[in-house]
This record gives C-alpha cells, sequence and structure tokens, in this order.
C-alpha cells in the first residue's frame, strides 16, 4: 500500500501543474479590425467609453452592399443603434442587479418596467455622427453615440420610478458605469 502513495501524489502532483497550465493559457483576442483605410471607429468597433466628452456608448454597424444605397446606409444606422441598445441592455441588467441586492426582495417587477421604457427612450436619443464606405468591398459602417447623460435625465424625470431607485441610481450611476467600463474593457 505504501509504495502507491507516491504514485498517487505523483499522479495528483501530475494533473495540478496540467490544470494550471490549461488555466494559465489565456487566449487574447485583438479587438482591432485591422482595415486598412479604415477610421480608427470603426477598427475599434463598439464599446463604452468614458472620456473628455463624457460617458458614452459607441455602436458601430455595417451592412453589406445591398443595390440601394439608402437602404445599406439605413441598414448600417440600424445595426449600429443596435449595438448601442446590447451594450445599453447589459449596463441596466447590471445596475438594476446592484440595485436588487441593495434593497432585497423590496425591488419590484414596475421598476424593471420603467426602466426598460426610459432604455428605449435613451435609445431614441442616440445620433448617428458618421458613415463610412470600404471601397473595395462596398460595405458601409456608421457610428452610432449615446450620452449615458441622457439615460441619468430620463431616469430622473419618469414619474414611475420609486424614489427609493432614483436615489440609488444618483448615487450610484458614476461608479456603476466606470466598473461597467472596466468589465466590458477586460472582456476583450
Amino acid at each position: 500500500m505504501q509504495r502507491f502513495v507516491p504514485i498517487f501524489r505523483s499522479s495528483i502532483f501530475f494533473l495540478a501543474v496540467i490544470f494550471l497550465a490549461a488555466c494559465s493559457s489565456n487566449t487574447t483576442i485583438e479587438s482591432d479590425l485591422g482595415i486598412d483605410g479604415a477610421p480608427g471607429w470603426v477598427n475599434e468597433g463598439t464599446q463604452a467609453v468614458d472620456n473628455d466628452d463624457g460617458q458614452l456608448l459607441h455602436g458601430v454597424g455595417m451592412a453589406p452592399p445591398m443595390g440601394d444605397t439608402s437602404l445599406q446606409k439605413s441598414t448600417a444606422d440600424n445595426r449600429a443603434r443596435a449595438e448601442i441598445a446590447r451594450i445599453l441592455q447589459t449596463y441596466v441588467d447590471s445596475t438594476l442587479n446592484d440595485y436588487t441586492a441593495s434593497v432585497g426582495d423590496s425591488a419590484d417587477m414596475n421598476i424593471e418596467r420603467e426602466i426598460r421604457t426610459a432604455t428605449q427612450l435613451a435609445l431614441s436619443g442616440s445620433r448617428i455622427l458618421g458613415h463610412w464606405k470600404h471601397e473595395e468591398t462596398g460595405d458601409i459602417y456608421a457610428f452610432a453615440e449615446l450620452s449615458i447623460e441622457a439615460m441619468d435625465e430620463l431616469i430622473a424625470k419618469a414619474d414611475n420610478l420609486s424614489s427609493s431607485f432614483k436615489q440609488f441610481y444618483g448615487d450610484n450611476n458614476k461608479a456603476n458605469f466606470d466598473r461597467f467600463i472596466e468589465t466590458t474593457t477586460s472582456a476583450k
């Protein structure tokens, strides 16, 4: 029996080394699309940013050639807005989870419904700031932007939101957005 103990220990050690080696190999994903001649926003893609212009959500959408340039441009615009919606939904879910954790079971579905409504209103305030057409492929890219400040204003003005949620949001929105940027940046 004692003969098997060293073999057992060395087997455990060997498996642990393999497991740790597998865990330590991080996959690095390049976030730059590397499209030659494209503006920086095309290559950077959709993202949340906090810079001198404020806390912003940037959405980049692309549409392939469709035979109708107006339709192609509109499709790229809609896809850029959909990218903002995707990021904003994640941000709102994170904020709602933080609020629910802070107040326990007293949070109700009305708050979630009203936040979703405010999110849709905020999205309508997103702006298309630019387009770029890839000369070789004919793809059109659109760049949309939404200021989180617009979302903050909508939440502050919302009649159906509880004062406790408004207070929580007002007290924590900067820290929540900073944490959100940190997590989305580290995920890239």
